[in-house]
Order: C-alpha cells, then sequence, then structure tokens
C-alpha cells in the first residue's frame, strides 16, 4: 500500500544539494536523491552556487583472468592521435578520448599465490597474507577502500560494492571481489540487482546479514515515484524549464530502471530451457548466460545514477574474479578453465575479454551520459579498469592491464597510451588516483610494492 506523506520543500533560495523527494510506502519512509540541477550551480557551470566544487569520485572495475597482451598493447603510444586502439581495446572506442591506457607496468611483489598475489599487490600494494593452499588474504586495505576512508564519509553509503558474477569464489569460498577494509576484512558485493535497487532507491535498506524477501508482485506494483509526487509537483513549481526538463529524465531513468527490473523478476528465466549445454562435473553451476550482460547494464545504471545523486563517491564493480567458471556466450567451458585449456590463440578467451570490455564500455558511457554542469558525472571522476593478471594461462603480473576513464576534474590525463620501458612498480598507478582525489599521500604499499610517487605521465 502506498500513501503520499506531504513533505515541505524548501524555497528555491534555500534549495541545497541534500534536498530529497520524501514519501512513504508500505509504512516506510523513503526518500529520492536528485540529479544535479542548474539552480544548484554557479552561473557558468563549473561549481556550485555556494562555490565549493563539483564532487570528486573513484571507481574500480575488475574482471578476472587477464587479457591476451599482443591483442591488448597498441603498437603506438603517445597522446590523442597519436595512438590507436588494439583489438581487445576496440569495444571501448566510443570512450577513447576518456581514457588513459598504461601499459608495461609490474606488480613488485612476490608472484607466489596464483590469481592471489595480482590482485592483492596492485590493489594494496602489499604482499598477500596466505592461510593454506586455498585461502588468502589481502595485507591491508585495497585502495578503494583507502580513497573511501578519505572521501566516504560526507555520503549516505561510505561505499558500494557491486558485482556480475553470483557465485561464491572457488578459492576464497566467498562472494567474488576484492574491496578490503583491512587484512581478513572484506566487503562483499552486492551481485543482485533487485537487492541493489531497493537499497539505493528502495523503500529501506537491508541490514548486514538480514534475509530479504523479494515481493513477488514487484512487477505489478506502483512505483516508489507515485509516493514522492507531491514532493515533485511543489519542487516542479521552482524550477526553472531546463531545471524541469533534468529532472523529468531523471524521474523517467529511475522509472525504466523500476520497470526493466520487475520484468526480469515477474518472470524469471528458465534456466533449463536458456540454451545452457550440459555441464561437465568440474563446472559449477550458473545463472545463464544471456542474462550475464542484461544484469551487467543494469548495475552500470543503478551504480552511475548513485554516483549522480551523490549517494556514494567510492564505487566497486567486480565483474568477474580470477576463478570463475562462467560459461559466456559462444564458448564451450568455463572462463578460468579456457584461460588454461584452450590452445593456440586462445579465441574463447580472446571474446571473453572483449565481451567484457563492451560491457565495461556500458559502464563508462553511462558516467558520461550524466551531466554536471558543462562537464559530466565521468568528467569528475576517475574509473580504474584493471584484472588480477596479466595473462591467464601463465599468471604473469608484469604488463598488468591498466585503464583509467576520466580525469578527476582535470588530475588525470586522457586519451593517451603510456608505456613504460623498465617495468615501473604498478604501485604508482594507485599513488597517482589517491593524488587526483586531493588527498596527500606519503606513500602507497608496502615492502617491494611500497612507492613513495606517482606516474607523472599521467598526471596533470
Amino acid at each position: 500500500m502506498f500513501r503520499n506523506k506531504r513533505i515541505c520543500i524548501p524555497k528555491k533560495n534555500r534549495l541545497s544539494r541534500r534536498t530529497f523527494l520524501r514519501g512513504m510506502m508500505s509504512g516506510f519512509g523513503i526518500s529520492i536523491a536528485l540529479p544535479l540541477l542548474d539552480v544548484f550551480v554557479n552561473t557558468n557551470g563549473t561549481a556550485f552556487a555556494n562555490g565549493t566544487a563539483f564532487p570528486k569520485r573513484f571507481g574500480l572495475f575488475y574482471w578476472g583472468n587477464g587479457v591476451h597482451l599482443d591483442r591488448w598493447i597498441p603498437q603506438t603510444t603517445g597522446e590523442g592521435d597519436e595512438w590507436t586502439l588494439s583489438e581487445q581495446l576496440l569495444p571501448l572506442s566510443s570512450m577513447k578520448e576518456h581514457m588513459a591506457l598504461i601499459t608495461g607496468m609490474e606488480v613488485k611483489i612476490e608472484n607466489n599465490f596464483a590469481h592471489g598475489s595480482g590482485p592483492g599487490g596492485f590493489l594494496s600494494g602489499q604482499d598477500i597474507i596466505i592461510h593454506n593452499s586455498e585461502s588468502y588474504t589481502f595485507g591491508g586495505p585495497s585502495i578503494d577502500q583507502i580513497i573511501a576512508a578519505e572521501i566516504g564519509g560526507s555520503t549516505p553509503f561510505r561505499s558500494i560494492e557491486v558485482a556480475v558474477q553470483q557465485e561464491p569464489s572457488a578459492i576464497r569460498g566467498t562472494s567474488q571481489g576484492y574491496s578490503y577494509l583491512s587484512s581478513n576484512t572484506i566487503n562483499t558485493p552486492e551481485a543482485d540487482p533487485v537487492l541493489m535497487f531497493e537499497r539505493l532507491f528502495g523503500a529501506g535498506f537491508r541490514a548486514p546479514g538480514e534475509e530479504v524477501v523479494i515481493d513477488p508482485s514487484l512487477a505489478l506494483r506502483r512505483s516508489i515515484l507515485d509516493a514522492v509526487m507531491t514532493d515533485i509537483e511543489d519542487l516542479n513549481r521552482q524550477l526553472g524549464a531546463n531545471d524541469r526538463i533534468r529532472l523529468e529524465q531523471h524521474l523517467d531513468g529511475i522509472r525504466s530502471l523500476e520497470q526493466r527490473i520487475a520484468l526480469l523478476e515477474s518472470d524469471p528465466p528458465n534456466y533449463e530451457a536458456c540454451s545452457r549445454p550440459e555441464e561437465p562435473e568440474d563446472i559449477p553451476s550458473i545463472d545463464g548466460r544471456p542474462q550475464l550482460s542484461a544484469r551487467s547494464h543494469l548495475i552500470s545504471d543503478m551504480a552511475a545514477m548513485a554516483m549522480a545523486c551523490d549517494l556514494t563517491r567510492v564505487l566497486s564493480y567486480w565483474y568477474c574474479d580470477e576463478h570463475n567458471n562462467i560459461l559466456f556466450p559462444g564458448t564451450d567451458e568455463g572462463h578460468h578453465l579456457l584461460t588454461h585449456n584452450e590452445p593456440g590463440e586462445q579465441p574463447m578467451v580472446d571474446s571473453i575479454v572483449k565481451y567484457i570490455m563492451s560491457d565495461f564500455s556500458y559502464f563508462i558511457e553511462a558516467l558520461h551520459s550524466k551531466q554536471e554542469g558543462e562537464g559530466t558525472l565521468l568528467d569528475n571522476s576517475v574509473i580504474l579498469g584493471t584484472s588480477g593478471v596479466s595473462l591467464g594461462r601463465t599468471h604473469r603480473i608484469d604488463d598488468i592491464p591498466i585503464l583509467l576513464f576520466g580525469n578527476a576534474g582535470g588530475a588525470i590525463k586522457n586519451n593517451i597510451h603510456y608505456r613504460s620501458a623498465g617495468q615501473a612498480n604498478a604501485s604508482q598507478v594507485p599513488f597517482s588516483l589517491m593524488k587526483a582525489m586531493g588527498m596527500f599521500p606519503a606513500s602507497f604499499g608496502e615492502g617491494a610494492g611500497k612507492v613513495t610517487e606517482g606516474l607523472s605521465a599521467i598526471e596533470l
């Protein structure tokens, strides 16, 4: 049951970036954050009306099992038109001018745990702590949580962790993801788009460990927007024409997300009949390969909206982990197994990399579609894309794949391919990202992974 509860919206000269649309739904108080409206911005569109700069956001997009270096590394380096995309980077072509590609960097910690040393060494700058042959933990916090500790305190969510892969890690026995608050303390990502939506935009929040029952009538119920319609009408009377259009587009986006999720949930796909081949015993059960990209797009849209609404400024997006055996489209074996078992040039592994890059591109485009002043949400963000190895077949952690999108408000160079000639320490990149977010780090990492300066070639 829904009912409106009239909440007084401040007059135009009292509107703030923290104004919410409020109402009641099923007995719960709900609120919807607003997009960046002209009324919040100064006259030249470069900052908020009160003089404060647009917030900077940090994102981490991670996929498992690396790339193929000969199809990943472009033949040319430089800026602008001096370099062209490689074969595996072509799915990201629409965002090339917003990209910084970094190659030739090496994770300097000891590579003594397959598929563990790479992500641990790059994301925390430290040696991992090995418990036994099938279990390990990071030696310290991951870069997303280091940044969240600095900039995450002024938003409703200190950080948000999301995942496309749903099954637990085959090695660590937990949901996939490498967002570590500290050694042995990991943030489990949300892999269910419905629960992600409910948490960010729905009636209430899910407490840690609380069992949530999804409403089976989700597709038929009225939208949460109906619950805040009174506030929407009040606010529209106070806005200019451009802001009214922007608010309408923002609310249309929320409505569209509800409808898309409801469509998936009201008639769950029959995984028995989704053209999935019979699985060998050593390949874990999966949700069904046709749903992978669709779920990623839903998650991307919600993540972009959460950042646009300033619900969070730190996001980690775990597409798949290193030991995943997801059956991607056009493959006949799980991802991790293919990296070791597929002979020759590994065309199926190559197709998986391109598939993931296509979904990565969708996420970046979603950020770029959100306008902030004269720029976009992507302009005020920096998104790090990486994997835990360079080549899955050999578990190499030299020439680790590193992509950056966005310039963090003018702190990071875009449309550049920089290649290290001497296998420089990959920890220089997280150090530079901390600086880009307005931090003043003395160092990043420990031991062989420690650095005291960033990668000047990508800094503005």
